[in-house]
């Protein structure tokens, strides 16, 4: 194990000058002072493999964004009411990934201001209010945002989801009422949305749409069954609706197979949300939605964001996406992926603790249960397991409802060797929780 001997200090100035419910990692915090490609290194020189920032999508301190974001630094760094060939270049370049009619953009600073922007666009649009969302999301941390994430409205600290909320349960073929085993699960769980248009039809309370997470991830590292967002999406048209997905976590080609996680099931929404991965650590997001949807919207009341489309973050919007196409990114996510979902499934025959293995590319979750019958969630087991791992070198982190899903979102840089030592440092952690029953 590695602790640096300024850690103490830094520990306790932080909790004497941030708030206390702002949390830090692992039992032994780390001091962590560089970063590099899928690497980090801790005040003492230590190297860690990162394998759940999904932030650095194509690499911590990536030296081609470095380098674009200093030279325009140097120029030019202003907003939005100048008119620079930065913004509609990365404009252009990033709705050029999309389906039609997705052909609008504007720009934020953080997944939570697209959540708010996305919600303000369906709001203008519908004239309506009652949304409905999925059990255990989470879509940002503004006040708004909070009711509409039951992750935190229905969790410590909450006070219940809003009365113009509706939640339906999530779409989990592992833990929810329908299996992978049913060929129709998707449309099964779709169904359940049956239920609230009707009660609000029976009280003429218009539907301003459906927010969800295409794969979501506080959620616990869900992979939808196929048909479920068809089956959704018609049901929330068909009444008026408008369909938002939070590719906040899943854009850019992270689960292998496709660019966005809504091409995997075979939908295109209305008003996509972008985050985390699209600035590489710089705090950028996007709301991309139809032109209907913008007139709606503009209605005579401006929208402006101080540093949302600024010259330097569309300049490091337009690397970021060079890169993922250059270095074919998401190619390498696929087979990447596909030899570390092989050698987490491996471990899954080997210990009890493993019950389900899931997900895409570089977006995997590992269930660890007490009892496979009964589903018990192995919630202190799945923490001592990361923290095992983390004094091995090797960072990963827990998600889920329960906080027992082993959370796999790694820098898109992440090698086969990586691969490779990741499940094996997690053979060996869940060999030593597991002893230690």
């Amino acid at each position: 194990m590695s602790t640096d001997s300024s850690t103490p200090r830094l520990l306790a100035t932080r909790r004497g000058l941030i708030g206390g419910n702002v949390s830090v990692s692992y039992r032994e915090p780390l001091h962590i002072v560089r970063g590099s490609m899928q690497y980090l290194f801790d005040a003492s020189g230590r190297r860690y493999l990162d394998g759940y920032n999904n932030v650095p999508h194509v690499g911590h301190c990536h030296p081609e964004v470095v380098d674009a974001a200093a030279r325009q630094m140097a120029v030019l760094n202003t907003n939005t009411r100048y008119l620079h060939e930065s913004l509609e270049q990365f404009a252009s370049e990033l709705v050029a990934t999309l389906p039609a009619p997705l052909r609008v953009c504007y720009f934020v600073n953080s997944g939570s201001e697209a959540n708010e922007l996305a919600l303000r666009l369906a709001r203008t649009h519908t004239g309506a209010t009652d949304l409905i969302v999925l059990e255990a999301a989470y879509h940002g941390n503004t006040t708004t945002l909070i009711d509409v994430s039951p992750y935190k409205s229905d969790g410590p600290g909450g006070r219940g989801h809003a009365p113009w909320v509706h939640v339906v349960p999530v779409a989990d073929v592992y833990r929810g009422a329908h299996k992978s085993s049913d060929a129709d699960a998707g449309e099964r769980y779709g169904a359940a949305i049956d239920g609230v248009l009707e009660r609000l039809r029976a009280t003429r309370r218009p539907l301003c749409g459906f927010l969800a997470e295409t794969c979501p991830s506080v959620g616990g590292q869900i992979i939808f069954p196929g048909g479920y967002l068809q089956a959704v999406y018609r049901r929330i048209r068909a009444a008026g609706g408008v369909c938002i997905a939070d590719e906040v976590q899943t854009a850019y080609g992270r689960l292998g197979d496709c660019f966005y996680a809504f091409e995997q099931q075979g939908v295109v929404p209305d008003v996509v949300v972008l985050g985390k991965p699209i600035g590489n650590g710089f705090p950028l997001a996007a709301v991309v939605t139809t032109e209907g949807i913008a007139r709606s919207f503009d209605n005579g009341m401006e929208f402006f964001s101080t540093f949302g489309g600024s010259t330097l973050s569309c300049t490091i919007g337009a690397t970021v996406l060079e890169i993922v196409r250059a270095g074919r990114l998401q190619s390498h996510a696929a087979e990447v992926g596909a030899r570390l979902l092989s050698g987490l499934r491996g471990i899954a025959a080997r210990h009890e603790l493993v019950g389900d293995v899931r997900g895409a590319g570089l977006f995997l979750g590992v269930e660890l249960v007490r009892d496979r019958a009964t589903l018990s969630p192995a919630t202190a087991e799945a923490s001592d397991v990361v923290n095992h791992m983390r004094d091995a070198g090797v960072l990963i982190g827990t998600d889920g409802p329960y906080h027992n899903v082993l959370k796999v979102r790694p820098p898109m840089p992440f090698d086969p060797g990586d691969a490779a030592t990741l499940v094996e440092c997690l053979d060996a952690a869940l060999a030593a929780v597991g002893a230690s029953r």
